[in-house]
């Protein structure tokens, strides 16, 4: 099996669902996803806005245009809470929106030491406001994560969906099998 870093699998895996474009603003947190996007060039192309909120209303616009699913990332914290208006607007309006959150480094996830960007129980959070939230943890499901997401949010109701990776897992090079769309 190839070993890919856990942000190409991600990449891998949308563009093997269909996904082609993935809205949002870069930042520190999600560096290696927009690497691993620059790296698929042709496949799954990246388009900047210039607020968090705007990526999250073009991922929420292009899904109800197409009836597709469609993604934005954002950095945890501020980055994801300013995006909670589309998350809602996507429930409301039943749309299949994947939000690629940020997460500040994995060991200090909800122990508030005081990072960048840190929010107590993100994870949580975002359960409130999608049909569906989990946190990535490395190559290794990573792929399956996003397969079983998506299916989520096609699936009856259609409904946003949310995974959070942390800054030190999207770079984590592993085993990463890549999982195809799940009727």
């Amino acid at each position: 099996m190839e070993l890919k870093t856990t942000a190409a699998a991600v990449v891998d895996t949308l563009a093997a669902h269909g996904i082609d474009t993935v809205y949002g603003v870069p930042g520190v947190h999600n560096d290696p996803l927009f690497d691993a996007l620059h790296g698929a060039r042709g496949r799954v192309r990246m388009l900047h806005a210039r607020h968090e909120q705007t990526g999250a209303y073009m991922a929420l616009g292009a899904a109800l245009a197409t009836g597709r699913p469609q993604a934005y990332a954002a950095v945890p914290g501020p980055g994801m809470l300013n995006t909670a208006a589309a998350l809602l607007t996507a429930w409301g309006m039943e749309a299949p929106v994947l939000a690629l959150a940020g997460q500040i480094p994995s060991h200090a996830i909800d122990r508030g030491y005081g990072h960048l960007h840190e929010v107590p129980d993100q994870l949580g959070l975002l359960r409130h406001l999608t049909k569906h939230a989990d946190r990535i943890t490395g190559p290794h499901d990573a792929s399956a994560r996003i397969a079983d997401a998506l299916c989520l949010a096609m699936s009856g109701r259609r409904r946003p969906v949310a995974l959070e990776c942390a800054i030190d897992v999207w770079g984590r090079t592993g085993p990463a099998p890549i999982v195809g769309p799940i009727p």
